[in-house]
């Protein structure tokens, strides 16, 4: 799914700011949808979990990788076997902190978020990982 919106007018974004933005735009295009995100940013020692949000029954754990411009390659290139090995293990870890939680479904999606100039263009795949 593809959605175009408007980045912010005459800004420059770098590094952390790129990230914030693009996480930002995330959360407000998986709301729009449904999505019901109970905890952003989530971290423990073995890394960080970028979203966690309901989506019906389901809990999705979502990683959001953020480009802009063209030459940097697709954010979803950025998704590396590491990177994956990395979240399939943030999940338990996850349900560990938080006993109480239980969840009928679970699943690894992921978030791109493609900044150029005033456009904005997310898409999402859910059940990747």
């Amino acid at each position: 799914m593809e959605q175009k919106v408007q980045g912010p007018p005459g800004r420059s974004l770098r590094n952390g700011r790129l990230g914030r933005f693009g996480e930002d735009r995330a959360v407000a295009w998986l709301q729009r949808r449904g999505f019901r995100v109970i905890e952003r940013n989530w971290r423990c020692a073995r890394g960080e979990v970028d979203i966690i949000a309901w989506d019906s029954r389901t809990l999705a754990f979502i990683e959001v990788k953020t480009r802009s411009g063209t030459t940097t390659g697709h954010p979803f290139e950025a998704i590396t076997a590491m990177k994956a090995a990395r979240m399939r293990r943030l999940v338990p870890a996850w349900f560990d902190a938080h006993p109480g939680v239980s969840a009928e479904a679970v699943r690894v999606d992921v978030v791109a978020v493609h900044v150029d100039g005033p456009r904005t263009v997310v898409e999402h795949l859910a059940g990747v990982l």
